[in-house]
């Protein structure tokens, strides 16, 4: 007997409606993915920062790119602000970022009648929190080192030390301007990519700092989800642990695991080769063409079914799972 088909209307529903889309992603600063996963509350370095927060004026992620600096400042904020977007906000430091972009300054009138004294990142959030002195509100400064954050802050330096929060200073305008103790600041820096020469010492006192390596228990992590399996899995992480002991001799060549997310087969990681990697070694080892040509030929052993000798010296990365 024919199966009828049902009468009842069909209601379409977006991915947003049904709780999967990239929207709380998005708000987090973590991923625009759709599958972005929330944070664990359980996680060691959510733990490890709410910790550090107690003694410090913030918390510096440091590390080369692709180890999820910026993925984890985002996740955090986003927990330490309760999930209240309107507690967290996002500055990008880049090497023209001055004073008048992260604390106050003039912007012309919408008018054309001339310009008006305007307060910028950290003296906005400030106030707010000021305000609310019973909640958390979050700074996150990404590219910290692309800019100098001693002329950044300028007079702020001294005021963002645990210490001396909530006392008055004044600013270059002649205002008075407070950083009350709720306000938390995470900043994420790459520091062999600096827009400045060294990012200022009595800065980097006044925070602490997270060392953000590439980790071989992440990348297999990507590899297992998107169902790479052996022996190309266990050749792909052999890569990924003989470059990653070659770089720190040359900190350049560094690879984090993230480069790794969207990895499935030969043919996507043929394409990270092709579009990323190369010009990231290329670079790293312009100077070394024996050590790029090394590099070369174990890249090729991933396809050709070879199995990667150590590299000389170092210890291999650890294999705990270095949150990011």
């Amino acid at each position: 007997m024919a199966l009828q088909r049902s009468r009842d209307p069909v209601r379409e529903m977006t991915a947003e409606e049904l709780g999967i889309g990239a929207s709380a992603a998005i708000r987090e600063h973590g991923s625009s993915r759709p599958d972005d996963p929330a944070l664990d509350p359980r996680d060691a370095r959510l733990a490890e920062v709410q910790e550090l927060l107690r003694t410090y004026g913030g918390v510096i992620f440091s590390g080369p790119p692709g180890t999820s600096k910026s993925w984890y400042a985002g996740k955090i904020a986003s927990v330490l602000a309760d999930h209240d977007p309107a507690r967290v906000r996002y500055a990008q430091f880049h090497p023209s970022y001055q004073y008048e972009d992260f604390i106050q300054g003039l912007v012309p009138r919408g008018d054309g009648s001339g310009f008006e004294r305007v307060d910028k990142h950290l003296l906005e959030i400030s106030r707010r929190a000021e305000r609310d002195p019973r909640s958390s509100y979050v700074l996150v400064i990404d590219e910290l080192s692309r800019a100098d954050p001693g002329r950044v802050f300028g007079e702020a330096l001294t005021y963002v030390e645990r210490s001396k929060r909530g006392l008055p200073f004044s600013l270059a305008s002649g205002e008075e301007a407070v950083v009350p103790p709720n306000v938390i600041i995470l900043a994420t820096m790459n520091p062999n990519d600096r827009g400045v020469d060294e990012v200022d010492a009595a800065f980097e006192r006044r925070f602490a700092k997270i060392a953000m390596d590439p980790d071989p228990a992440i990348a297999a992590e990507f590899l297992d989800r998107n169902g790479v399996v052996d022996p190309l899995r266990r050749r792909i992480l052999g890569f990924f642990s003989k470059t990653n002991r070659r770089a720190l001799r040359n900190p350049l060549a560094a690879v984090g695991h993230t480069f790794f997310m969207e990895v499935h087969d030969e043919a996507s990681l043929q394409r990270l080769w092709n579009y990323q990697l190369r010009f990231l070694f290329d670079k790293a080892y312009r100077l070394d063409p024996d050590e790029l040509a090394e590099i070369k030929a174990d890249w090729q052993r991933v396809f050709d079914d070879g199995e990667l000798e150590p590299a000389a010296g170092g210890a291999p990365p650890s294999d705990q799972a270095d949150d990011e």
